[in-house]
């Protein structure tokens, strides 16, 4: 299979394919991709029975699909945990070459990346790490700009995108930080944070894809 059916895949996958049908729009918009392509490779993909596709409704995986686009998943924050615990990468330069080695890593070597780093729930980015049998844990969050004002909590997942990683990076943001706001600007500006006692700002827009423990 290739690279860039199996991205189709992991796409449907995170977009909650297992259990709804997911727009074409959507896959057009994660994937950067023009409706029209994603339309041909729909078809491709049903033929190889691997999504279940209603044309004008959306697309669900079949239970193959479902198969590929969990090994993606595993295999990619696998790597970037070792990445990070071990080689030193940043958020984003661990983002970057998982996309990659996720595409040529067996599901032995999956398995014994797993053990050697004694199974890590979660990667690098918050995201949890779905368990062979596809079984994913689940926790209540929301997003940072939805926070009330004065109240504490805890980063526990950002969106795994380059430069936002970057942005927070340099920001000090790190998975599992506590965090508070203290003071909002008008009209969406930025957030002022107390960010385990240091202040911080950020913008309204990267609070919006960095996710916290409901209060």
């Amino acid at each position: 299979m290739t690279p860039n059916k199996e991205d189709y895949l992991k796409a449907i996958y995170k977009l909650g394919g297992m259990e709804e049908l997911v727009s074409n729009k959507q896959i057009a918009e994660t994937l950067q991709i023009a409706p029209a392509s994603v339309t041909e490779m729909l078809g491709k993909l049903k033929r190889e029975g691997l999504i279940h596709y209603e044309p004008y409704k959306g697309s669900c995986l079949t239970p193959e699909g479902i198969q590929v686009a969990i090994s993606l998943v595993r295999g990619h924050r696998l790597w970037e945990v070792f990445l990070m615990r071990h080689l030193g990468y940043s958020w984003s330069e661990a983002h970057e070459d998982a996309e990659l080695l996720e595409h040529i890593t067996p599901s032995r070597l999956t398995a014994r990346l797993d053990k050697f780093l004694n199974y890590p729930a979660y990667c690098p980015h918050g995201s949890a790490i779905p368990h062979p049998d596809g079984q994913i844990d689940h926790a209540p969050l929301l997003t940072l700009n939805l926070l009330p004002m004065g109240a504490a909590s805890h980063i526990r997942r950002v969106k795994e995108e380059k430069e936002l990683l970057d942005y927070l990076q340099e920001s000090g943001i790190t998975i599992g930080c506590s965090v508070r706001i203290i003071e909002a600007a008008a009209y969406e500006g930025p957030l002022t944070l107390d960010l385990e006692g240091r202040r911080v700002q950020i913008s309204y827009k990267a609070a919006c894809q960095i996710y916290v423990d409901e209060t």
